[in-house]
């Protein structure tokens, strides 16, 4: 038992000499450490200003053709001649490929001659018909005078009525082979194979080659690509942050590699109606005019969308930002008293190295280096290289500032 209080007392003993060592380090780093609300800080100012600030969203994205398509032959054949290359222009219905025809051509002329054999036919049909016509009224003339008898009017009744039926044969089998020539020529007519659409302008360019002359084409096999360059649809996407600020008929700028010191100008004409799942983002597509041809597709773009303008702004370095006590602000510099007043306000558009103050309606000159040392009210130092000829005084008093810091914070 005395074993126990003896080490229960050294335990005492211990932790009693361990708070002593304690206090002292800690009283000796509070005496060491620098107060920064006695000691004035340096720092330098920069005046708060009124200008133009625009909150711009830079996207980067590629150019497509407004519309692209590719022109195959809708008949199987060798391809004889292929009459433009890879940046020929095209004209609407323009022939671009010719194959070879003799297939077809014979093909044309054999349902011809079977059209006229049709035809042919028809007409003996016609000459038949009006001979029963003639049989079957004299017949029935003499059976009304009692002369022919009944069998022999029925009997040129029957053949007068066959006749109109082979003639009705004869004329549909004409129609057949009419239509039978109409397809063939029109097969023939695909072997001079055409660059056809409807919207848009008359011309267009070449984009690809897929085939040489003397190649065996099947149906539907491309033979080039055909672009719509004029104008160009450049594709972006924008994240979730900033998918409402965008609307179609916006202008954006557009800047290009290739291009440094131009700019091109477009507008926002599509906006996905969903953000991908994978990457948060939504399509938007940017028209523009590209009557110079200077831009191609597949190009590399960035994209500049101004989405707020504000005129007559308050403006502050965005350095001047700092927290204290959990709210955002700024330290206006008191020139005359030498002292750093710590200002809440609220923000708004953020482009750069510069930020709008929205709240409260401020003056003078703004801490922009050394704000990161300063407390409400603590003394600066102001070098003369930075220390204005007039200090214009604070349109706000003390209890006007500390009425201001009770408003709203921060809004960001």
């Amino acid at each position: 038992m005395k074993k126990f209080f003896s080490l229960l007392l050294v335990f005492a003993i211990v932790a009693i000499a361990s708070w002593q060592v304690y206090k002292r380090i800690t009283a000796s780093a509070n005496k060491n450490r620098p107060d920064r609300s006695a000691v004035p800080v340096a720092i330098e100012t920069k005046p708060i200003r009124k200008d133009i600030i625009r909150d711009i969203g830079v996207f980067t994205g590629s150019l497509l053709p407004k519309s692209q398509f590719v022109v195959a032959p809708k008949v199987a054949g060798w391809l004889e001649k292929l009459l433009v290359n890879i940046g020929d222009e095209v004209h609407q219905n323009q022939v671009i490929a010719i194959l070879d025809d003799e297939e077809f051509t014979q093909q044309v002329q054999q349902v011809r001659a079977e059209v006229q054999v049709a035809k042919a036919n028809a007409e003996n049909c016609t000459s038949d018909l009006d001979i029963a016509k003639r049989e079957y009224d004299r017949a029935k003339a003499l059976r009304e005078k009692q002369i022919a008898s009944a069998s022999e009017l029925d009997e040129s009744e029957a053949a007068f009525n066959a006749c109109q039926t082979r003639l009705k044969v004869s004329l549909a089998q004409v129609a057949q082979k009419e239509a039978a020539l109409k397809a063939a020529d029109v097969r023939l007519s695909y072997t001079k194979v055409q660059a056809f659409w409807e919207d848009g302008g008359d011309t267009r360019v070449v984009g690809e080659r897929f085939v040489d002359e003397g190649a065996l084409l099947q149906v539907n096999e491309p033979i080039v690509s055909i672009l719509e360059n004029n104008p160009l649809t450049a594709v972006v996407y924008v994240i979730e942050r900033d998918y409402q600020k965008v609307k179609v008929g916006q202008q954006s700028i557009i800047t290009n590699d290739a291009y440094p010191d131009k700019t091109f100008t477009g507008n926002v004409v599509r906006i996905a109606p969903l953000l991908k799942e994978s990457s948060r983002q939504a399509r938007v597509e940017i028209e523009i005019p590209n009557p110079g041809q200077l831009l191609k597709p597949g190009m590399f773009v960035r994209a500049q969308i101004e989405f707020a303008r504000h005129d007559n702004a308050m403006l502050v370095p965005y350095t001047a930002l700092v927290k204290r006590e959990g709210k955002e602000g700024i330290f206006i510099a008191d020139l005359n008293n030498l002292k750093a007043l710590f200002t809440p306000v609220k923000t708004g558009i953020i482009n750069g190295e510069l930020v709008e103050v929205i709240e409260p309606d401020i003056s003078g000159f703004i801490v922009t280096l050394g704000n990161h040392l300063l407390e409400d009210g603590s003394d600066i130092t102001v070098s003369e290289k930075n220390r204005p000829e007039k200090a214009p005084q604070n349109r706000e008093s003390r209890s006007d500032k500390e009425s201001v810091s009770a408003g709203p914070g921060d809004s960001r």
